[in-house]
Order: C-alpha cells, then structure tokens, then sequence
C-alpha cells in the first residue's frame, strides 16, 4: 500500500479541506430567527469503575505476570477509572473539552491523568477541526468511550497500537466529518500527531504520523459499516507505517433483542521493539518489525425495562495478537466471555462477571508471555 511522504501531507490536508468545505452551509447553521443563545454553557460528566481480580493460574499475579519464586498476588481489588469530563461550549460552532482520569494518581501521575485536552471548532458537519490531546480516529474502539464498551477492557491490539502512536491518547490535530457519497453515509478522520503518547512536554523526534479513517455505511438496515485506516509516519529517522480494516453492525430483531458485532484487523511497524534491539545487529529495515492483530466481538443484548433492572448483554470476544511475527513469532490468544446487567439506562449503573483466558504459543518464565486465566467482576456507574 501506498502512503503519503510527510512532504505531502500538507497538500492532501489543504485539498481535503478544499472539497469538504466547498459544500454548501448545512441547513442546521443557518437560522437568523433562532433565540440567541448565552455561552459558554458547561457541563459535567463522570465515570466510576472498579474490578476485583482473581487469578487462577499458579504462579501468575493479576496482571499476567510470571514469578518462577511464587511471589506475586493472585487476587486485587483496584479502582481503574475516576473520570471526570468538563465540556464548555464557548460559542456555536467551539467547544474545549478536559477529561481527567482520578484513579491514576495511584500511579506515577507523570504522563497520566490528563487525558482529552482540546480545542473543537465545527464549520458544519461536513468539517470539524480538533486541536490538542485527544483520540485519533484509527479503528472502531476510537469511536465510543470506555464507559460503553461491550467487553471488559480495549483490545490488547489496540492498547499496543497506542503505544506505537496510532491509538488512545495522542497530541495533534485532526480533521474529520460527515458526507454522502450518493445515498451512502460517509464519515472520514485525517489526523497528524506528534506519536509519543499523553501529557509530553515535547515530541521525542522530528518526525510526525499522519493517519487517515475513511468509514462506508453499506447497510442501514443492519447498521452494517466498513472502516479503512491507513497511517504514515517518521520516528527517530525511520519510516513506520499502520493499516487496518474493520467491520461492525448493530442488528435489531425487535425492541427487546438485539446483536452487536465487531471484527477488526491491524498490521504496523512495531518501532518500539526495533529500536529496543541491538543497534549493531538489528535489521536496516524496521518493517523487519511487525505487529500483526485482529479480533472478533459479538454482544447479544435484551432490554428488560423492569423497575430495577434495564438490561442485560452477553459477550464473548476472542484476540490474536502477535507483536513480532516476523522475527520472533509468539502469537497471543485471548478469550474474554463476559455477562453484564445494567440497572440504569446507558449504562448508567452496571456490573458484570466475566474471565480473560490467555494462550501463548511459547511461555516464557518471569515475562507476561505465560498462560493465564483471570476471573474479573467489575462495577460502573457513569453521571
């Protein structure tokens, strides 16, 4: 696949902004008769999740790790999220946005806590600007907040591809919108980012990725959509690059029943790892490097609308992931069946019980790379 050079990256921007903006002003902005409005208007919202982890491996502790001295603790209760998000519209067409996740604290905070910080200026649907630190569109976990997600955690792809500069939290500035190509809806994301993660005082290089997210509606019958991800960049003098693939639908069989399902694919230099290697023994090249991922999520949901009980879901996603295939193969499989009941509407209050099963075609002692069955319960209230 053919990417664009950084040289080219600026042109694609100003063409893309050309099309897009040449359209004619939606209807929506347009109303001289409206009441006026009084800015900023702010709101405030929340997110509480806690686990209690139990591992059932011998020798492996919560987080996956191997102790060939049967140190580690194979049991926690942890707090994994305290977000709070301060939206402020400050005027029709801008908005700042700051979410903090609190929980982090218990960590290191440097490079943590601060997680969205930026500036949103809407010209119309068809094209949004975004400034600052948030979520580059590249995949289809980019498009809804941990708070609504239908297993227990992100993929492990798409925690790796964060660390790589192509997911979760990033700092930049992205262009994205909705169209139609004819009758069919249309959204596209085109991002450039500085690839180091969160909260960085400074790039860690001179170099920048550039991504793009292009998402088909093929079906609205059956909320059928494809995405296309594509990325470019330079780290520390090397070229990377990132593709992807994914497809989701959202099936209704009446108003109580209802099947959710996601299937995504990625390949990507895996920088991290070259430039860890030996220099005097590494490869010219660090596509030599390359991390392969893909993963199937089918949620099956029945609304219930009793008093105290709204709905429960049934999911089971299945992962392979494998971070060197080239070099040093070890894929990694994973297995999460969970089952969820939520008391509040969207997701307002929820807990569920679940398991992460583990499988690695080589196990290495004293590394995360060991077979390991985690039960998990966890509850979340979001406000």
């Amino acid at each position: 696949m053919a990417f664009l050079t950084q040289k080219a990256a600026l042109p694609f921007f100003l063409i893309l902004f050309s099309i897009v903006y040449a359209q004619k002003p939606d209807s929506l902005y347009i109303n001289p008769e409206k009441e006026e409005v009084k800015y900023p208007q702010l709101q405030i919202k929340g997110l509480f999740q806690a686990r209690y982890l139990v591992g059932m491996s011998k020798d492996v502790d919560v987080n996956g790790l191997h102790h060939s001295d049967h140190s580690g603790t194979d049991n926690n209760f942890m707090i994994k999220y305290m977000r709070v998000q301060l939206r402020a519209q400050i005027s029709k067409r801008t908005e700042v946005v700051v979410l903090a996740n609190l929980a982090d604290f218990k960590n290191d905070p440097k490079s943590r806590v601060l997680e969205n910080a930026y500036l949103k200026y809407t010209f119309n649907p068809k094209l949004a600007f975004t400034a600052g630190q948030f979520r580059p569109w590249f995949g289809i976990e980019e498009t809804y907040p941990i708070d609504i997600i239908k297993s227990l955690d992100w993929s492990n792809q798409y925690t790796e591809f964060g660390k790589l500069g192509w997911t979760s939290f990033q700092i930049g500035l992205s262009a994205t919108g909705q169209l139609k190509l004819g009758e069919m809806p249309f959204q596209y994301a085109v991002s450039v980012v500085n690839g180091n993660g969160k909260n960085q005082i400074n790039d860690n290089d001179n170099g920048k990725q550039y991504s793009t997210r292009l998402v088909f509606g093929l079906s609205e019958k059956y909320n059928l959509n494809l995405g296309l991800n594509g990325g470019y960049g330079e780290v520390l003098g090397k070229k990377v690059y990132a593709v992807g693939l994914d497809l989701s639908s959202l099936i209704k069989f009446d108003p109580k029943w209802s099947l959710d399902m996601q299937l995504e694919a990625k390949q990507a230099t895996n920088h991290l790892l070259y430039f860890a290697a030996d220099p005097e023994t590494r490869p010219q090249n660090p596509d030599e490097y390359l991390i392969r991922g893909a993963y199937f999520l089918p949620n099956i949901r029945y609304e219930i609308n009793h008093r105290n009980l709204s709905a429960f879901e049934l999911s089971c996603r299945y992962e392979y992931l494998d971070t060197n295939f080239r070099l040093n193969s070890n894929p990694r499989q994973t297995i999460t069946p969970m089952f969820g009941l939520e008391f509040l509407k969207n997701y307002g209050a929820r807990i569920q019980l679940g398991m992460q099963l583990d499988r690695y075609k080589y196990q290495v002692e004293n590394t995360n790379q060991y077979n390991n069955n985690l039960y998990i319960i966890q509850v979340q209230s979001r406000f």
